[in-house]
């Protein structure tokens, strides 16, 4: 909300310096803007608390895009008769639940799964059997566990498989 309200502002703002470079005269707002800055003396009350106003705006939003919030967490599908109820899964946990699933398609000899907000890669090794077969098991393995973890958004698959030579 924030962003829209600074784009739109800074966007009226270029159009006013635009059709001033045009040959234009500058907006009546831009103008009163200007003679009020001019004019008030910096110990102003209303110039102070706008000050002290936007240092601790700029600190909010600076302490909101440091932090890291849930973006470890996957959202998970809600029970329909209680929509105010909010559960997560770890995207760690949610790794190992697929890798697992990934391990018990025969011809699998190893696995690294790697879940991310939209999207599940999955590196997997192939010991044994065809590698388009063993891609079709893998995919609809953890297609269906994927399923089985009620995500909010289901992640698309990636799917690269290296055959295993020894």
């Amino acid at each position: 909300m924030v962003a829209f309200i600074a784009f739109c502002a800074i966007g009226a703002l270029l159009y006013d310096v635009i059709a001033v470079r045009a040959g234009q005269p500058a907006g009546t707002w831009r103008t009163r803007i200007t003679e009020e800055m001019t004019t008030r003396p910096v110990d102003d009350p209303w110039l102070l608390a706008t000050g002290a106003v936007a240092v601790v705006l700029g600190l909010w939003l600076l302490i909101l895009a440091l932090t890291p919030g849930l973006r470890r967490l996957l959202p998970l599908r809600t029970p329909e008769d209680s929509p105010e109820t909010g559960a997560w899964l770890d995207r760690k946990g949610a790794a190992i639940v697929l890798r697992d699933a990934a391990m018990r398609v025969p011809g699998v000899s190893r696995a690294r799964i790697q879940v991310r907000r939209r999207r599940v890669v999955a590196r997997v090794e192939v010991g044994f059997r065809d590698i388009a077969t063993v891609r079709d098991d893998l995919s609809q393995a953890l297609q269906r566990q994927c399923r089985q973890l009620a995500l909010v958004h289901t992640p698309r698959l990636a799917i690269r498989l290296h055959h295993h030579t020894r």
